[in-house]
């Protein structure tokens, strides 16, 4: 079993920043991946930015530029470092974990709005 535990989410005016941090705890495996998803009301859950432990990291075009997920691989933490927000980034962001199978957090909602 893994545990992840996310923080960082709040309100935010356009053109504004925000960290988003998720602890992954439990049985880790030293090879997966984990990643940032986010889902707004009747729409699907989209990825964000999703990294492979030491390897790849792949980004949504709409955020491309702006945001930047990063990994303290020690504290089994990943972090998602969102610049110029925009109204259209509100939504709540799920950290997701997958190795031998998948585990997502208990999300946090991140508001972009005047």
């Amino acid at each position: 079993q893994v545990q992840l535990v996310e923080s960082g989410g709040g309100l935010v005016q356009p053109g504004g920043s925000l960290r988003l941090s998720c602890e992954a705890s439990g049985s880790i495996f030293s090879i997966n991946v984990m990643g940032w998803y986010r889902q707004v009301p009747g729409k699907q859950r989209e990825p964000v930015a999703v990294n492979v432990r030491g390897g790849a990291t792949n980004y949504a075009d709409s955020v491309k530029g702006r945001f930047t997920i990063s990994r303290d691989n020690a504290k089994n933490t990943v972090y998602l470092q969102m610049n110029s927000l925009k109204p259209e980034d509100t939504a709540v962001y799920y950290c997701w974990y997958r190795a031998n199978r998948e585990y997502w957090g208990q999300g946090t909602q991140v508001t972009v709005s005047s």
